[in-house]
């Protein structure tokens, strides 16, 4: 019998880990659904303008009647109070809701990664000074302080980014400094600067890599709240300017039809509740499936 060794193939570290990273992720059923709902939606509002069966700002007079009407077999959804189409203002509400949620996200994450990486990486008198910012920004009542920039901004679409996006990133700066001053200790960071590696290239090479997956759950985690944070200022009126819709615009049409056309908010209310859980679940399964120390 000849003596022939057995290999096994293990794969490379990165197909190990992202099999390790699937099968945790597939797991929590509920992360893995919202996944799926939210990939869909994402195909809507980026096609919107060829799902929308009607302009969602055209009014069909025949319908403004001054009051909402119930669905019917021309309008899936029903019209609005001045004769529009529901059905496509709540997929153009989705999709604005969620641009703006998204991109005040990055902007609030690229400003907060900023922020925790210079404090964690250079420590000492700059960590005390960027951190002492956070803790000036963190004592301001920030929803009231989004009132005044959004009003100040007059509801335009940026101003709502912005003011959302300027307003929530210091959560994510001290959640990066922590992993930085963790990660700084470690013998391969010791190593890049004993072998005189630019710190630039430290952060950016070896310290923020290993950094993303908290980043990835907390940005997943900060959307739905961004857009509840937009619905609240459109809900005030401070929000996207008419005739455009949102979500929260729309619930703030509804409010005084609430009695008598039940459609009008139970549509928008659905559709932000719908987003937000799905999105706290997929942050909850992609936390579970990131951090090392919640793997069974």
């Amino acid at each position: 019998m000849s003596n022939v060794p057995l290999t096994v193939s293990l794969g490379t570290p990165y197909e190990n880990e992202r099999g390790r990273f699937w099968r945790q992720f597939r797991r929590h059923k509920l992360a893995l659904l919202s996944a799926v709902l939210l990939a869909v939606l994402a195909v809507i509002i980026i096609f919107a303008d060829m799902i929308v069966p009607y302009n969602p700002t055209a009014t069909n007079t025949a319908y403004a009647l001054g009051k909402p009407q119930p669905p019917s077999a021309e309008y899936a959804l029903g019209t609005d109070n001045y004769g529009r189409d529901y059905l496509s203002r709540t997929i153009v509400g989705t999709r604005i809701s969620m641009v703006v949620g998204i991109v005040a996200v990055l902007f609030q994450i690229t400003i907060g990664v900023t922020i925790g990486a210079l404090a964690g990486y250079l420590g000492g008198w700059a960590d005390n000074l960027l951190m002492r910012i956070t803790d000036i920004f963190l004592s301001i009542p920030t929803f009231f302080l989004l009132l005044i920039i959004a009003g100040i901004l007059e509801g335009t679409l940026m101003g709502v980014i912005f003011a959302i996006g300027a307003l929530n990133w210091m959560t994510v700066a001290r959640l990066v400094r922590a992993e930085f001053m963790s990660l700084k200790q470690q013998e391969y960071i010791m190593a890049a600067r004993a072998l005189g590696t630019p710190g630039w290239r430290i952060v950016l090479h070896h310290l923020l890599p290993n950094a993303l997956a908290p980043i990835i759950v907390a940005a997943t985690l900060a959307v739905p709240s961004a857009i509840l944070t937009e619905s609240a200022l459109s809900f005030l009126g401070l929000g996207v300017p008419p005739p455009h819709a949102s979500l929260g615009k729309m619930l703030q049409e509804a409010q005084q039809f609430i009695r008598t056309s039940w459609w009008v908010w139970i549509v928008p209310g659905a559709a932000i509740s719908t987003i937000v859980l799905a999105f706290n679940f997929l942050g909850d399964g992609l936390r579970d499936a990131l951090d090392p120390r919640l793997r069974n």
